[in-house]
């Protein structure tokens, strides 16, 4: 299981992402924990979380995933273990949301706070902000690394042409720049990614961190009707992938699953993994079980032929 560099950040992640927004929604605060060692245990080291995370659940206020990774981290010392990245700018209530430099600065203090760390190692625009310039933007985040309290810099729900301006605007202006993107993409998710930003990524290498990495559990296999839509509280997403297109992704699924013996969530990251130019799939899980499931992906070596019937079955 080789390293990979978050753009040309300088930093390195094995390929697989753990997705913080289980944290202090589906998992409490000791599952939490016990998720967050065993992922360590398995040798990976790349955890991905949000200020936001999990502000929608009835009671919560934000910042609950950050709280709990805090702790974590703090009782067992593994700061130097993981590489550890958060994001800014969903709405976390009043006008705290955006991207203007006094809002990003209260926020980075927040979740460093929080995080109970002096640092983060990756700080990412969480939404784009379009009532902000992006010299802005970028100028307030170029200062944080300066001050030492981010490494790298990533953006998620940018547009492409959007993304490609902000790049434009470090470049122009001396500011560090944008060094991952997190899109949606999964086996059955592909259209918008490969059309719009593969090609803008690979050129300009920029790390790929994909969000929705298992279609909200779908790939996971364990959906297959509408009658399974209960066993989660994710299973109202999964819906519309119940089609022609999505039956025949699960059978391909399964076939390479059995072949590898292992399970179609497995496969499933690991053919986004497979996929020139995607630096980490971001998954989480809710058990341990789940959680060493997900994990064997990375040492899944997949077939050329394994690759090719998976992306025949979800050709768009």
């Amino acid at each position: 299981m080789e390293k990979r560099e978050l753009g040309k950040s300088g930093i390195q992640v094995y390929p697989f992402c753990f997705g913080g927004n289980v944290f202090g929604w589906t998992a409490d605060q000791k599952t939490s924990f016990t998720l967050l060692d065993a992922f360590v245990d398995a040798g990976f080291d790349f955890v991905d979380t949000a200020d936001v995370y999990s502000k929608w659940l009835p009671g919560n206020t934000g910042g609950e995933s950050e709280t709990i990774i805090g702790k974590w981290l703090k009782q067992g010392g593994k700061r130097d273990k993981i590489i550890l990245a958060t994001k800014v700018g969903k709405p976390m209530g009043d006008d705290k949301k955006g991207l203007s430099k006094a809002y990003i600065t209260q926020a980075v203090e927040a979740s460093l706070n929080r995080l109970q760390t002096d640092y983060v190692d990756l700080y990412q625009s969480h939404d784009d902000d379009q009532d902000t310039p992006l010299a802005e933007s970028l100028e307030t985040f170029d200062d944080l690394i300066k001050q030492g309290k981010v490494r790298a810099l990533g953006a998620s729900n940018y547009g492409a042409e959007r993304f490609k301006e902000a790049l434009q605007v470090s470049e122009e202006n001396g500011f560090a720049r944008y060094e991952t993107l997190q899109p949606e993409y999964n086996l059955y998710d592909r259209e918008d990614y490969e059309y719009k930003y593969e090609s803008l990524c690979r050129e300009s290498n920029i790390g790929v961190i994909t969000y929705y990495s298992l279609a909200s559990g779908f790939l996971t296999g364990k959906y297959r009707s509408e009658a399974d839509l209960n066993k989660s509280q994710r299973g109202g997403g999964v819906k519309k992938y119940l089609n022609g297109r999505g039956y025949k992704i699960l059978a391909a699924l399964d076939k390479v699953a059995e072949e590898y013996n292992a399970t179609p969530a497995a496969v499933s990251l690991a053919w986004v993994m497979a996929r020139p130019g995607i630096t980490a799939p971001i998954a989480s899980a809710t058990s341990v079980q789940q959680t060493n499931d997900l994990a064997k992906a990375a040492q899944l070596n997949l077939s050329g032929e394994a690759i090719k019937i998976l992306t025949t079955a979800s050709n768009y």
